[in-house]
C-alpha cells in the first residue's frame, strides 16, 4: 500500500505571515509555485493560492503591496499524516473539493501533496500495472507454445 510519504513534496515552500500579497506573489513567482504555506512562530496557519491572489486583489482597487497576507489567506486548511494510506488523501480531497493536504508530523509540516502528485502517482501505477499484464501475457503465450 502507498502512503501520502512515498508522494509528497517534502521541501513546502513558505511564507511568514506578516507579508504583504505582492510578497506572495513575488516569492510564487520566483519558486514556480502555485500556492504557499502560511507559517507563524515556526506552524502552519494557513495556505495562499494563486486563486487567492487573483479572487481577492485583482477585484479590487487596492495595491498588492498594501494588502496584508491575513486578508487572503485561508485559515482553514486540510492536513493528513505521512502514513495516510493515498486512497484517504484522495478521499479528503475529494469529500472537501480541494487541491492540496498539508502534511503534518507531531503538528509540524513535513510535506504537501497535491492534485499533481496523486496524478503523476496513479499515471505511473497504471503504467506499471499495464507492463506486467503485458509480461503476464507474454509468459502465458511462451508456456502455451512449448
Amino acid at each position: 500500500m502507498t502512503h501520502v510519504r512515498d508522494i509528497m513534496v517534502r521541501n513546502v515552500i513558505t511564507v511568514d505571515h506578516n507579508k504583504t500579497a505582492k510578497d506572495v506573489a513575488l516569492l510564487m513567482a520566483e519558486k514556480q509555485v502555485s500556492s504557499l504555506v502560511v507559517i507563524k512562530d515556526g506552524n502552519p496557519i494557513g495556505l495562499v493560492t494563486e486563486r487567492d491572489l487573483v479572487r481577492k486583489i485583482s477585484t479590487t482597487d487596492r495595491k498588492s503591496v498594501d494588502v496584508q497576507l491575513s486578508e487572503i489567506m485561508s485559515l482553514k486548511f486540510r492536513w493528513v499524516e505521512p502514513m495516510t494510506p493515498i486512497e484517504d488523501a484522495i478521499q479528503k480531497m475529494t469529500n472537501n473539493n480541494i487541491r492540496r493536504l498539508l502534511v503534518l508530523e507531531n503538528n509540524k509540516l513535513v510535506g504537501i501533496i497535491t492534485e499533481t502528485d496523486l496524478a503523476k502517482h496513479l499515471r505511473s501505477k497504471l503504467l506499471i500495472d499495464g507492463a506486467l499484464e503485458d509480461v503476464t501475457a507474454l509468459k502465458r503465450k511462451v508456456v502455451k507454445s512449448s
